[in-house]
């Protein structure tokens, strides 16, 4: 069987349950707005009435707009919430509405699920994204720099690394059977190493060194440059490059982790277990 039939057979699945349940729809609406809220308004009360603080801000972040700083990472942080909760969990999902077992019985890739899965995330990343850099503009003055296609060249590129990641989630949560303390510690990991809210020159030296490691700081760094500085290509290739690899090896070491998943689940037959 080709394998693109199952694949977007769990995305018009999808799709179909999006549509019948849209309240999912005012979250989208309301997140972007209300959770950066808390740490621009943080800023400004520590930025003190006559933002004295923003001169040496911008002798370490390169720029006096934190706002959009803060939104850059903001938004990254909240695409990665979306995709460990949302897609990390999606066979955990099956396997609690009793469908998962019905589904690996399907003569088709089992891994074709997960691709599913990930083309469904990837349509609802592009409207939070587009939502959140409109709600931007319109309640916090989001300022545009940069060029709008090296933004999104930016984005992209940081698919591979972000998808690999949800599938070895994805594949852990369903062995483990619990997502919750697992997207707790990763998106806290994503917080504080990866500079969402506050410049990496902050950090001491053992988190900076860590925080290189991880593809989300080069996201969101390049972002930053692009949008806030104006940055070209050439200036953040650095980054694009890291993201490149660091996807190949994430993709790689995610569809292993799920075909090890796979393995495991049938030779202990814990597929159906609760």
């Amino acid at each position: 069987m080709n394998i693109l039939t199952p694949i977007f057979s769990v995305v018009k699945k999808e799709l179909k349950i999006m549509l019948r349940y849209p309240s999912w729809f005012i979250s989208l609406i309301v997140w972007p707005i209300i959770f950066p809220f808390g740490y621009i308004f943080t800023a400004k009360a520590l930025s003190g009435t006559e933002a004295s603080s923003l001169v040496q801000f911008q002798s370490i972040a390169g720029t006096t707009d934190y706002v959009t700083y803060m939104l850059i990472g903001a938004t990254i942080w909240m695409w990665n919430n979306m995709m460990l909760w949302v897609f990390g969990s999606s066979l955990r999902m099956e396997q609690m509405r009793g469908t998962l077992e019905s589904n690996w019985l399907c003569p088709v890739p089992k891994i074709s699920i997960l691709f599913g899965y990930s083309i469904t995330q990837f349509l609802m990343s592009i409207v939070y994204v587009s939502v959140s850099v409109l709600e931007f503009k319109i309640f916090y003055n989001f300022k545009f720099v940069g060029s709008p296609l090296l933004a999104l060249l930016i984005m992209l590129v940081s698919v591979p690394s972000v998808y690999g990641l949800g599938f070895i989630f994805a594949s852990l949560v369903l062995w483990v059977k619990e997502a919750n303390s697992m997207v707790f510690l990763v998106r806290g990991i994503i917080s504080i190493f990866c500079g969402i809210t506050y410049p990496l020159a902050v950090l001491p030296n053992w988190m900076k060194n860590i925080s290189k490691f991880i593809p989300m700081t080069h996201s969101v760094n390049a972002l930053r440059a692009v949008i806030s500085s104006g940055a070209t290509i050439d200036d953040i290739s650095k980054e694009l490059n890291f993201l490149i690899i660091s996807g190949i090896i994430l993709m790689f070491l995610g569809i292993m982790a799920f075909f090890y998943t796979q393995r495991k689940a049938k030779n202990i037959g814990s597929l159906g277990h609760y």
